[in-house]
């Protein structure tokens, strides 16, 4: 056994609140969906935060609303039946400079936010919906012949011809799109991005900077960008939750937990337009020089219905990851399982992680994937020592996928060969089996690999590769 696989993670805190509720009715909410109730849920949790904290609750009915600001020591708890609805109006959403995808962007404020908040919460059985299909584009290729349709109804713009057609929701998404991305330190950036307000669609829940967060029982869904990203937060807990996007949401991550430490992901569901649960660390040499690593994150009893990955690591990883520990976890049709994915420029190591326990079933592509070419050329580019991403110390154990397109593939950097890979008491029925390039040390004991459809064609691996070395089985 490696010594990571028995390291003791610290205890992830929760947040404790006094004893003190009000409702968000008390401050002049309306029931309906068609007022919006921004100053009435901001102000509940204004007054509760200033009385030294509490409980704000949103009761059983559609509450229309624009973005909620989280303060310390308020928990926003949601009874059964109630659903929150954000509004699409313009004049609710400042654009901000912000961080997305791993580095400093310009997006439009996020429907729930926090930053450097304490003690925070949202609970319940509620609804969070971020009304997505108001912001989001849409590919011709993932949509019915009467869904597109639809869309045009709605109006809008489109580009492109035939399937590589993409529908736009708004003249100023279409534009944004069109012109260069405007970065958030040029001269005037907010000003001039106003006409494009529509492309710079937020995540539904930013917390950027916060400790002891817990989200418990609620539902998150429709996000118009990724659906909860936490950012630099410590003690952050997601349980009993469900995460739900539709399965083309452009963009429309379940979980991306960037430069976080002890966090608990716990019974939770997800199905979701792209990666499901991901771990991710900022992007490429900007983001090195703040270093703060994802680390001590345990996953256990949660499942994914759709996505691109089930568990992702990726492809922002450039403060580095450790300690991770994935368990009992079941991916049901993602398009990949596991998902370790970065490329030349993002440097960082990524290390001492164990899956044990990972069930899937109807994995279209690999079973478990690791790759070094997620953008592109492997070997071309002129590249410095720092900005070589490594993958190494790695578990994966007691795993069974039952039916993918591979059952395992790795493409390393002849840089830097991704290495110490242990893959144990394990199955895998699949269309393909092994491919390993640029790879060493990799070590299988007891992995059974069987030809899907063909239960006489079975493979056992029970070896180990030192060195780098090239291997296919049923290409």
């Amino acid at each position: 056994m490696q010594m990571f696989e028995s390291l003791k993670y610290p205890e992830v805190q929760l947040p404790e609140f006094p004893d003190y509720e009000v409702s968000i009715t008390e401050f002049g909410a309306v029931e309906g969906g068609t007022v919006s109730n921004t100053e009435a849920f901001n102000g509940a949790i204004s007054a509760v935060s200033r009385a030294g904290g509490g409980r704000v609750v949103v009761p059983a009915g559609i509450w229309l609303t624009g973005p909620i600001t989280l303060l310390s020591n308020v928990n926003l708890h949601t009874e059964y039946g109630a659903v929150v609805l954000f509004t699409h109006d313009e004049s609710e959403y400042p654009l901000i400079k912000t961080s997305y995808e791993g580095e400093d962007r310009i997006r439009a404020l996020s429907p729930i936010h926090a930053k450097g908040a304490e003690n925070i919460a949202l609970t319940g059985n509620g609804i969070f919906d971020g009304n997505g299909q108001l912001w989001r584009m849409y590919k011709r290729s993932k949509l019915t012949n009467a869904q597109w349709a639809q869309l045009l109804r709605r109006g809008g713009v489109t580009k492109g011809e035939g399937e590589r057609e993409v529908w736009f929701p708004s003249q100023s998404s279409y534009d944004g799109h069109m012109n260069k991305d405007i970065k958030p330190d040029e001269d005037n950036a907010l000003e001039r991005a106003k006409p494009y307000f529509d492309y710079y669609r937020p995540v539904m829940v930013s917390l950027i900077s916060c400790k002891k967060v817990l989200i418990d029982g609620v539902t998150l869904q429709n996000s118009p960008a990724w659906n909860v990203h936490p950012l630099f937060c410590e003690h952050f807990t997601l349980q009993n939750a469900t995460i739900r996007n539709p399965w083309n949401a452009q963009n429309g991550d379940g979980l991306d937990l960037e430069s976080c430490k002890y966090a608990n992901i716990i019974n939770t569901r997800f199905d979701v337009g792209d990666d499901a649960i991901c771990m991710k660390s900022g992007k490429n040499a900007a983001a090195r020089k703040i270093a703060v690593p994802t680390e001590y994150v345990t996953i256990r009893d949660c499942i994914v219905y759709h996505g691109h990955g089930g568990f992702v690591v990726g492809s922002e990883m450039s403060r580095g990851m450790r300690n991770i520990r994935v368990e009992n976890c079941t991916f049901m049709g993602t398009d990949i399982g596991i998902r370790f994915k970065s490329t030349l420029g993002r440097g960082g190591v990524v290390q001492d992680i164990v899956l044990d326990g990972i069930k899937m079933v109807d994995i279209p592509k690999q079973a478990i994937l690791f790759t070094m070419a997620y953008s592109g050329a492997l070997d071309e580019q002129l590249i410095e020592p720092e900005d070589i991403p490594e993958f190494k110390n790695i578990v994966i154990k007691n795993t069974t996928c039952q039916g993918c397109g591979q059952a395992i593939q790795v493409d390393g950097l002849s840089q830097l060969p991704i290495h110490d890979l242990y893959f144990r008491d394990s199955f895998f029925a699949a269309r393909n089996g092994v491919r390993l390039e640029r790879a060493s040390d990799i070590h299988f004991e007891r992995v059974t690999v069987e030809r899907e459809g063909n239960a006489s064609e079975r493979v056992t691996l029970d070896q180990t590769q030192q060195d780098g070395f090239k291997c296919m089985m049923w290409e």
